[in-house]
């Protein structure tokens, strides 16, 4: 490949997946700011994506000339998507491509293209064809008629989907209840939570932490968003022609976990989380994977000294079982607690690092622990059990706050 078809790439943003206001100096030098940005996220679809930037080009060629952009934006996939969809960029002016190497999930990379976008006006489409591309100017149009948010859904007049099994029909519909449940405020704004074609007015979702989880960034946005006026438009869910489906029992799971997040941060707990500039989410998540690490150590203990077992010295099997125990919080918060942090710093070098840390953070831990404990029990509170739950908790808040502080930082830029 020549240096020329490199250096047309689109940058690739990091940190935090927050979208700038829509400024000159956002958006650099030489470049104006345009009606739609379009984002087409994709993985594997190298024999859709000719036949979709090209429908969709002519679309909106007729609708708004000159005054959209595509950002194809490609998980590096092994079919090389993201080459056939640069090779085109000759032909189409208003095609752009982002190739990522180093970062997964459709979430993710929707957010990343509007990140270099110069739209006033924000949209996602799939890149298989099964969002059909008509119903663009129906979105665009409710936007500009006043929407902050539009919404292709699959349930209201004109919307359906063209061949489901029962099966499936019954988890889209399963999943949109348990929404409903845990989390109506939002969920029950729109008649199609679970859609992945809509368009969003900048403004509604600047300078906004977004925090996704699987494929439903819709959730993220209305949760999270400034989303004032929500608009509906019919669409029919159309099977793919090409390609595979990416949908997998992962995507559920996902979607609950989403839901769970999105729930905490925007509930009370988050309020209060805002207002005192506690990470209380993350304090919880930290707090449970403790409670595992005390169902290890446990274990491990009553394996390796008990007269039963192994009946090894009681201070070496507790050093051991500590120290597994140690391993099986850090492996839970690597990849739960702090995966937005670690997922910028993935090699084993950096893992090592923060493992160490860890490490040395627990064993002070530990000796506040016990020195808490008999400053309470010797001269304020002659219980030992009282006593022993309190330097507990403060042994925990020290723990958590040191590791956010120290441990899981990205330090190490490209």
């Amino acid at each position: 490949m020549s240096n020329n078809q490199l250096t047309s790439l689109l940058p690739i943003p990091s940190g935090p997946l927050q979208i700038s206001e829509l400024t000159p100096i956002s958006m650099g030098v030489g470049s104006k700011s345009i009606h739609l940005s379009l984002v087409i996220p994709t993985y594997k679809e190298r024999d859709n994506i000719k036949n979709v930037v090209s429908v969709l080009s002519q679309l909106l060629d007729e609708a708004i000339p000159g005054n959209y952009e595509l950002i194809v934006v490609d998980d590096d996939s092994p079919d090389r998507t993201w080459e056939v969809a640069q090779s085109l960029m000759e032909i189409y002016p208003q095609l752009q491509v982002m190739r990522r190497q180093h970062e997964r999930g459709l979430s993710s990379a929707v957010i990343r293209g509007w990140q270099v976008a110069r739209g006033r006006v924000l949209g996602v489409i799939d890149g298989d064809l099964q969002h059909p591309p008509e119903v663009l100017t129906q979105l665009f149009s409710a936007i500009e008629q006043g929407a902050d948010l539009a919404v292709a859904s699959r349930h209201v007049e004109g919307g359906g989907v063209s061949s489901w099994s029962v099966v499936r029909r019954f988890l889209s519909r399963g999943a949109q209840v348990l929404g409903l449940t845990i989390l109506p405020g939002v969920l029950g704004r729109v008649s199609d939570p679970m859609s992945g074609y809509f368009m969003v007015r900048r403004n509604a979702i600047a300078a906004i932490t977004l925090n996704p989880v699987g494929y439903k960034i819709l959730l993220e946005v209305i949760g999270r968003g400034r989303v004032g006026e929500i608009a509906e438009v019919g669409y029919v869910f159309c099977e793919r022609k090409e390609g595979e489906s990416k949908v997998t029992w992962k995507q559920y799971i996902d979607y609950i976990h989403h839901l769970l997040r999105l729930r905490i941060s925007t509930g009370r707990l988050g309020k209060l989380s805002r207002k005192t500039n506690f990470p209380i989410g993350r304090f919880l998540r930290f707090g449970l994977v403790g409670l595992s690490g005390v169902f290890v150590d446990m274990t491990v203990l009553y394996l390796l000294s008990d007269p039963t077992t192994l009946a090894w010295p009681l201070t070496r099997s507790k050093i051991i079982a500590g120290e597994i125990a140690i391993c099986n919080n850090f492996l839970w918060n690597d990849a739960w607690t702090f995966a937005d942090v670690s997922i910028n710093q993935q090699e084993w070098r950096h893992r090592l690092k923060r493992f160490f840390k860890f490490n040395i953070v627990c064993l002070a831990g530990l000796v506040l622990n016990v020195l808490v404990l008999n400053l309470i029990f010797n001269f304020l509170i002659p219980n030992r059990y009282i006593a022993n739950f309190i330097a507990i908790a403060v042994a925990t808040i020290w723990n958590f706050w040191v590791n956010l502080k120290l441990s899981w930082r990205v330090t190490d830029v490209k």
